[in-house]
C-alpha cells in the first residue's frame, strides 16, 4: 500500500499519493484554518507537510514530479560501499566463490530477503497498524486489548476490539493490519 491518508478528527478526508493528500490538506485549511488535520504515510507514521504556496510549490518541496534529466557518463547503479567485518575463514570462502566476495554476498542477502519476506511483511503491517492506532485511538476503550490481539496475531480478537470504533479509523486500521495476520481480517 502506497497511500497517504488525511484525517480531520475521526473522519478520513482524502487518501492517495502524497501530493494529492497534501493539496487536499491545504484546501481544507483554506476552508477551515483551525481544522485539526493529521496526515499518515503508508507505514502508519504521522507526517507533516509544508503546505505554503500553490500545488507546484508543494510538489517541489515533496520531491514529486519530473525527474531531473540524466547527465552524460555511466549510469548511477545505486551501489553503496560499506565495511564488512568477517573472520578469515569467511573471507577465504567468499574469495573462492564465482564472481568473488561481492557477488556471493549479494546472493546471500537476496536469499535471506526472500526467506524472511513473509515474516517481515507481517511485522511491518503490525507496526504500521500499531503506530496509526496509537495516534488515532490510543485513548479509546479497547485500545490495549486491540494491541494485545494485534501482536498475538489474533485476527478475530483484533476485529472484535475495533468493531465499535469510528468507521474511517476502523477501516484504515484494517487496511494497515491486513497483512499482519495469516488470514484476512475483513472476513472476520
Amino acid at each position: 500500500m502506497t497511500s497517504y491518508v488525511l484525517f480531520e478528527g475521526e473522519r478520513r478526508l482524502a487518501a492517495g499519493p502524497k501530493l494529492e493528500v497534501a493539496v487536499a490538506a491545504q484546501a481544507r485549511l483554506a476552508q477551515a484554518p483551525d481544522a485539526s488535520l493529521l496526515i499518515f504515510d503508508p507505514e502508519g507514521r504521522q507526517v507533516d507537510f509544508d503546505l505554503r504556496g500553490g500545488p507546484w510549490d508543494i510538489a517541489l518541496r515533496l520531491g514529486v514530479g519530473e525527474p531531473a534529466p540524466r547527465g552524460r557518463g555511466r549510469p548511477k547503479l545505486g551501489v553503496t560501499a560499506r565495511e564488512v567485518t568477517l573472520l578469515p575463514r569467511h573471507w577465504e570462502w567468499l574469495a573462492a566463490q564465482p564472481g568473488g566476495a561481492s557477488v556471493a554476498l549479494r546472493k546471500l542477502v537476496e536469499a535471506a530477503r526472500r526467506e524472511s519476506e513473509g515474516p517481515d511483511r507481517r511485522r511491518a503491517a503490525r507496526d504500521a497498524a500499531y503506530r496509526f492506532a496509537s495516534a488515532m485511538a490510543g485513548d479509546r476503550p479497547g485500545f490495549e486489548a486491540m494491541s494485545r490481539a494485534l501482536f498475538a496475531g489474533d485476527a478475530a480478537g483484533f476485529a472484535a476490539r475495533i468493531a465499535d470504533w469510528p468507521t474511517d479509523v476502523r477501516d484504515h486500521l484494517r487496511t494497515l493490519a491486513s497483512e499482519a495476520f495469516e488470514a484476512s481480517i475483513t472476513e472476520v
